[in-house]
């Protein structure tokens, strides 16, 4: 990367982010958690208009993780019935964004209705040839990677596959999106210093940028002081420059 000025808003080709806090943002408010799930989704609105327009090529949102099974069943619900809302509501912000919607994660454990109106929306973008956004849903990074081995131990077992011919690119291949680039900078909000199993292999170089704010409350500003500090950095890949 070439020595940006220091205020200058450097772009990344591809985005990550951990979408933290909106839990915390309700209990300071007094209000029940859901109340900040449903405020986020302004803030998801936002970032995603905001990538697509800067030219940002890819985003994946984790939405929803593994791990987020076990929290109470009533709070479950209520995040899928706002997601089933968010994925008809938002169709116009993707379709006049020129957004195309992928999903990345385990469909098996997904109600129905969540996957058909998931389907129905990737179905309905895939012709549009702008940013690529990535729903997180049902994710962990680390059933992803046993996911992809079991893939490619099947294809040994059937002879289509020499164990002396998996590398990087093979296994890569079989990862839930394989054509979306490794992000640039991972973004996490509500200052929590950890990635919770969130692209385990991807991430592998991507800068790590942290705001202070819960993601109800993750603007525009927020998203350009991120990429501005993404800017600042020095990528040396583990070579010397």
């Amino acid at each position: 990367m070439n020595n940006p000025e220091p205020d200058e808003l450097v772009v990344p080709k591809s985005v990550a982010v951990i979408m933290d806090g909106n839990g915390r943002w309700a209990k300071s408010a007094g209000l029940e958690r859901i109340r900040g799930h449903e405020k986020g989704v302004d803030a998801v609105r936002a970032t995603v208009t905001e990538c697509a327009q800067l030219g940002v090529e890819a985003l994946v949102l984790y939405a929803f993780s593994e791990e987020n099974w076990a929290r109470p069943k009533r709070e479950v619900d209520l995040l899928f019935k706002l997601l089933k809302r968010f994925l008809i509501e938002e169709r116009e912000t993707l379709m006049d964004n020129n957004v195309r919607l992928l999903h990345s994660g385990r469909r098996g454990r997904l109600p129905h209705e969540v996957l058909s109106l998931l389907d129905e929306t990737i179905a309905l973008t895939a012709g549009n040839d702008g940013m690529l956004l990535s729903l997180a849903i049902s994710y962990g990074a680390r059933q992803e990677l046993v996911d992809a081995m079991q893939t490619l131990a099947a294809r040994v077992a059937a002879g289509d596959l020499r164990p002396e011919d998996i590398g990087e690119d093979t296994l890569r291949g079989a990862l839930y999106q394989p054509s979306l680039p490794d992000p640039d900078v991972l973004i996490r909000t509500a200052g929590e210093m950890r990635i919770s199993n969130f692209l385990l292999w991807q991430i592998s170089y991507a800068e790590i940028c942290v705001s202070e704010v819960c993601w109800p409350d993750f603007g525009v500003d927020h998203l350009h002081a991120a990429f501005r500090e993404y800017g600042r950095r020095v990528r040396k890949f583990g070579r010397l420059l």
